[in-house]
């Protein structure tokens, strides 16, 4: 039972301080809509998909009236799309997109997540035809979030698929040039993809997961950030135990949410991702946080060190209030979605190399950066390159979304809107990385991932 006291504190929390429940998400296997023919794998796959989800946007709606907890987005995840569509005899996956994009309209949902490939040790025929529709998918589509995992610990990075992403990228930018290449906000290249993450655009559902799961998503950086406004004056210990019990709270009501949400649409619960997930309105930063512990601008010297406290007591806190904590959880960092992270890139502080070193222990990568728009292809391949090996040697999930934004250069502004925000273009080493990732191949495992 709620004390009033925690009560009148969680809304405070919504009403003063940005708490919300960034996404519903719910997971839908397609396996068992597999078909030789591609019509009518495509027809199984929306009658599956409007069955399961028909009601998610109202019983979100309904929760949120009911509760006063604002639920920003209403999701869905499938099973990777290549892994259903290369049942089929089609050679093109891009009316797969065109479907799940219909379904989408339909329910009225945000986004749906899933036209995924995991090619970490190699491709299936399928892998191949629906990464080569990547752009043409994502540029025909509004709602359609697409992800491919090219490395893991245990297998170690695809070479092959890292050079091929490179491309695919910059044909995504160029075919929606006009949006600021728009389509790349909708494309994460993986290394560990979790396969229960809640949020866009890296969601799909796994083969490990059931027929059908809510996962749901928490954010609150702003509540973060104004308990550390209370103890300025503190110790590293008492700002890790003010964060930890911050992040107890926040869970606290994501699994509340979630247990609810899996009650009214009778599926199962599946977990709570726990991720500091910012947006672009002010007080609610990831930076601002990381600022509110002495460092004069995100970026300078103690930001790793101070992210490291972040993103581990987020989790301590996180795992005490919840036995169903799963995705992603932690800390994220995507520039363009993050006042204080664009702020600090405008000011000098913060470099894309910077954040590469940063994401050695948040909980993500290198997330919605823009680059130049003649950015090629090979240098985008040698960016996720370096990502993967981050996450491979460190057995976590690291990830790129990197827009190389047509006609732009460093120091310009890509407006992209919503929660997707403003990302300022930033500058990368002039030095060639082409012959590197023309060798192709697949970089091995580390040592560490024989742990049988």
């Amino acid at each position: 039972m709620l004390s009033k006291y925690e009560i009148l504190e969680t809304l405070k929390m919504i009403n003063e301080e940005n708490l919300d429940i960034r996404t519903i998400t719910m997971g839908i296997s397609l396996l068992d809509c597999c078909h030789p023919d591609g019509e009518v794998c495509r027809r199984k796959i929306y009658d599956k998909v409007t069955g399961y989800a028909k009601d998610l946007v109202k019983v979100g709606w309904d929760i949120e009236k009911d509760y006063g907890i604002p639920i920003i987005n209403k999701r869905i995840a499938v099973t990777p799309i290549a892994l259903v569509a290369g049942s089929s005899t089609d050679e093109d996956y891009v009316r797969f997109a065109l479907m799940m994009d219909k379904i989408a309209d339909e329910l009225g949902i945000d986004f749906i997540g899933g036209f995924s490939a995991l090619v970490h040790k190699g491709y299936t025929p399928g892998d191949r035809k629906l990464i080569d529709s990547i752009p043409e998918a994502l540029a025909g589509t509004r709602k359609v979030c697409s992800s491919v995992n090219v490395a893991t610990t245990k297998a170690g990075i695809n070479m092959d698929a890292v050079g091929q992403m490179g491309r695919v990228i910059k044909r995504a930018a160029e075919l929606t040039a006009s949006e600021g290449g728009m389509a790349c906000a909708k494309l994460v290249v993986f290394a560990n993809a979790p396969e229960d993450n809640p949020f866009m655009a890296g969601a799909f559902h796994g083969i490990g997961e059931p027929d059908c799961e809510i996962n749901v998503g928490v954010s609150g950086p702003g509540v973060v950030k104004c308990a550390l406004e209370k103890v300025r004056d503190a110790d590293f210990s008492t700002v890790a135990e003010v964060i930890k019990k911050t992040a107890f709270k926040i869970t606290r009501m994501g699994q509340l949410v979630a247990q609810e949400a899996s009650r009214r649409l009778n599926v199962p619960f599946g977990i709570v991702d726990l991720s500091l997930a910012p947006t672009p309105a002010v007080g609610d930063s990831v930076a601002q946080i990381l600022e509110e512990m002495g460092l004069e601008r995100c970026g300078t010297h103690g930001t790793i060190a101070a992210l490291a406290l972040l993103n581990d007591a987020v989790k301590k806190g996180g795992i005490m209030a919840s036995s169903s904590v799963g995705g992603l959880s932690g800390a994220f960092i995507p520039v363009s979605e993050d006042a204080g992270m664009i702020e600090a890139v405008r000011k000098g502080a913060l470099t894309i190399e910077k954040l590469e070193t940063m994401t050695c222990v948040c909980s993500v990568g290198l997330d919605m950066i823009a680059v130049p728009g003649d950015t090629s292809a090979e240098t985008i391949s040698a960016i996720i390159a370096d990502e993967t090996a981050i996450g491979v040697v460190n057995n976590k999930t690291t990830a790129v979304r990197i827009i190389p934004a047509p006609g732009k250069v460093a120091g310009d502004v890509v407006e992209f809107g919503g929660l997707l925000g403003t990302g300022p273009v930033m500058s990368l080493n002039k030095f060639s990385s082409d012959d590197f990732v023309k060798r192709g191949g697949r970089i091995p495992a580390p040592i560490i991932s024989l742990r049988n």
